[in-house]
């Protein structure tokens, strides 16, 4: 009797129960430290990407914006550009030169409030270069975006005026600015992209991980409760037979 309770007292202190009702997680430490530890890792790791998912949307998000507020500022200046074509007719008279500079004026005005007004989240993105960083991760991972300055004074045309003597040069200087600052958006946009399908797929890949875990948690516990009830069922059955016999002995002294 004393063997088989020393294999049944075992398994006094699995919760093979619990494991299986919790669909595989481990909840104690007592059930498997070492596997509780690596669970809340992956836990932890899953959030931090989700997370970081997030925040990738929100920088994708950024970048269109500014992409589109840029593409509003490429449209003025091409329209200015053309204006100035115009005002180098040599049969203008100042008036109508005049004319031309009150419209090209307001294309001006169109790009300075573009780039006061071009925010996202409070944050201005075409009055200042500045850099912004989005974690991607909860390991410390970041992803950088700019922002660009595409006001007049940085474009280097807020005293452009074809009234007076002036380049057109200065237009096309401002045009491959504008086009230089796209292209480092779309740059950047496609860097946000790739590190968002990364963190999805990551984030898929622990979650599977974690998942046959807990497939393999269960079914171990499974068989673990199995074993639990057989030694069970052999201890009463011993305990019986060691009852039955004791009474039967008692019986026998009374004969």
């Amino acid at each position: 009797m004393s063997s088989v309770g020393a294999i049944s007292s075992g398994y006094n202190d699995y919760s093979s129960y619990s494991t299986i009702t919790g669909g595989g997680k481990i909840t104690k430490a007592s059930e498997d430290a070492a596997g509780l530890a690596i669970q809340e890792k992956t836990e932890s790791q899953v959030r931090g990407l989700d997370q970081g998912a997030e925040n990738l949307k929100d920088g994708e998000s950024l970048l269109k914006i500014e992409d589109g507020a840029l593409d509003q500022v490429t449209d003025y200046l091409q329209s200015i550009k053309e204006l100035s074509v115009k005002a180098m007719n040599g049969t203008l008279s100042d008036d109508d030169k005049q004319s031309i500079q009150a419209q090209i004026e307001e294309y001006m005005q169109g790009i300075e409030d573009i780039a006061g007004n071009t925010t996202f989240n409070e944050k201005q993105l075409l009055n200042g270069d500045d850099k912004l960083s989005i974690a991607t991760d909860g390991n410390g991972g970041e992803k950088q975006v700019s922002t660009t300055d595409s006001t007049l004074k940085a474009l280097g045309i807020e005293n452009y005026d074809v009234t007076k003597d002036f380049d057109m040069a200065d237009i096309d200087k401002a045009l491959e600015k504008v086009t230089s600052s796209r292209t480092e958006v779309g740059a950047q946009t496609n860097g946000v992209d790739y590190a968002l399908t990364y963190n999805s797929h990551a984030a898929l890949e622990l979650n599977g991980y974690q998942m046959d875990k807990e497939e393999s948690n269960s079914i171990e516990a499974y068989q673990k409760m199995k074993t639990q009830q057989v030694l069970d069922t052999y201890q009463n059955t011993l305990q019986k037979m060691q009852m039955e016999d004791d009474a039967q002995k008692k019986l026998s002294v009374f004969m």
